[in-house]
């Protein structure tokens, strides 16, 4: 029975199970980690309050207690702590911690914590099972999700670093729209970087966000693909009604629902 397990193991099969139980349990991680990026974005121009600071440190113990149990159930903790997730858990941590010294200045570190639901295993094995729509549509779900950080993250760092510095952006709706319409190249001229740093600020917005865009397209315009790896030769991808491997030819059984 569940009740006669470890501890250690009972959260470990949250954390990794397969069981639907643990599938809620990630997707409630899941919401936590989107009412925090809004809560990050739309304080970031808010200064340091009482109420604000209470917010920050029930936030940074839900964190720390999310990054402490995950380490305790880790085999390998030091390459646990080398994970993509843990790196950026930890300096949103250390943004929230330093914000009662300094002040809103590393608001844009906290919007990293988005960048962790890209980089969920299981996350991704739970949509993959659950939604129909994601299974056949991941690669453009992805794709956006990558775009939407970018634009949010950016927006923080236009706004904090070069806000006071720049005419025209006064407001974090300011920041977000010189940040799209930097993005697409628009260039209304509008609102434009005087400055070195955000003359390079905008160059950045412009390359990684095109390419972004990009990408977004061609996932959106490409032929569905279904993930199945092939047990021969290793493809991932596969055009969902195939029934063997364009590669090797090797026969395949990906699950379906019926469904044409």
């Amino acid at each position: 029975m569940a009740e006669d397990r470890p501890l250690r193991d009972r959260v470990r099969l949250l954390y990794e199970g397969r069981s639907r139980r643990a599938s809620r349990f990630r997707y409630g991680l899941l919401v936590f980690d989107f009412v925090t990026i809004v809560f990050f974005l739309g304080t970031a121009a808010m200064p340091i309050t009482r109420q604000l600071l209470i917010a920050d440190a029930v936030i940074g113990g839900l964190i720390a207690l999310d990054l402490g149990l995950r380490f305790w159930i880790a085999e390998r903790k030091l390459r646990f702590v080398r994970r993509f997730y843990v790196i950026v858990d930890v300096i949103v941590l250390a943004a929230l911690v330093m914000a009662p010294f300094i002040g809103q200045g590393l608001v844009v570190l906290r919007v990293l914590r988005v960048l962790r639901l890209v980089h969920s295993y299981h996350l991704m094995r739970d949509l993959r099972r659950d939604s129909l729509l994601f299974r056949r549509h991941e690669d453009t779900f992805v794709a956006a999700l990558n775009l939407l950080v970018f634009i949010f993250a950016m927006t923080a760092l236009v706004f904090v670093l070069r806000g006071a510095e720049e005419p025209g952006i006064g407001s974090y709706v300011d920041a977000l729209y010189f940040t799209v319409a930097t993005l697409t190249t628009t260039g209304f001229g509008d609102i434009t970087m005087t400055t070195p740093m955000g003359r390079l600020l905008s160059v950045g917005i412009m390359v990684v966000g095109v390419g972004l865009f990009l990408q977004l397209v061609r996932a959106i315009f490409s032929p569905a693909k279904v993930k199945h790896k092939c047990p021969t030769c290793g493809l991932t991808k596969h055009d969902t009604d195939a029934i063997h491997c364009k590669h090797c030819g090797e026969e395949l059984k990906i699950e379906t629902e019926g469904a044409t």
